[in-house]
């Protein structure tokens, strides 16, 4: 009876060693790797020139390609636009009325991620077309990774100029 009160306690205490270390090894495989800001950093300022680009090179389809289909746009002075496809009706109507050659430049300015979700705070500066700046202003977007990809899901932008008289 003695050994077997021996063995038994031997294989108590294996059990509860062995179950200890189990644990370890599952809480050690579910730790998230640390994001990599920098990266990010990258690939969103690289999303913000091709939007950029695309509103120098007038093409509509360009500048909506950073943003999801789902996706809703808060302009100064209008209605939230909600949809890719009203994005780029907006847009393309924006393009369109520009007669002065005017563009946009954006810079991330500060890059907040978690998981599959990425907040841009960003400045952006209008030019004319001989380069002189004329208005600027912030912005903030909302990015979701979706299909291995970031694509914009809200922004808001708004301006450092001061309101007109009577507005």
């Amino acid at each position: 009876m003695k050994k077997f009160i021996q063995f038994a306690s031997f294989i108590t205490i294996l059990a509860i060693t062995l179950s200890g270390c189990n644990n370890q090894q599952k809480e050690e495989s579910t730790e998230v790797e640390p994001m990599d800001m920098a990266n990010l950093k990258v690939e969103i300022q690289a999303m913000e020139d091709a939007y950029s680009a695309g509103e120098k090179a007038k093409d509509a389809d360009a500048v909506v390609a950073y943003y999801s289909e789902d996706a809703v746009s808060y302009s100064r002075n209008k209605q939230p636009i909600s949809g890719k496809a009203a994005i780029r009706e907006s847009v393309a109507k924006s393009i369109a009325n520009d007669t002065l050659g005017e563009y946009n430049v954006y810079k991330v300015v500060d890059l907040f991620a978690d998981g599959d979700l990425a907040t841009e705070i960003g400045s952006w500066t209008q030019f004319d077309a001989s380069g002189t700046e004329t208005e600027n202003g912030y912005y903030m977007s909302v990015f979701e990774k979706r299909d291995g990809k970031y694509v914009c899901v809200r922004d808001m932008s708004v301006s450092t100029k001061p309101l007109k008289e009577g507005m």
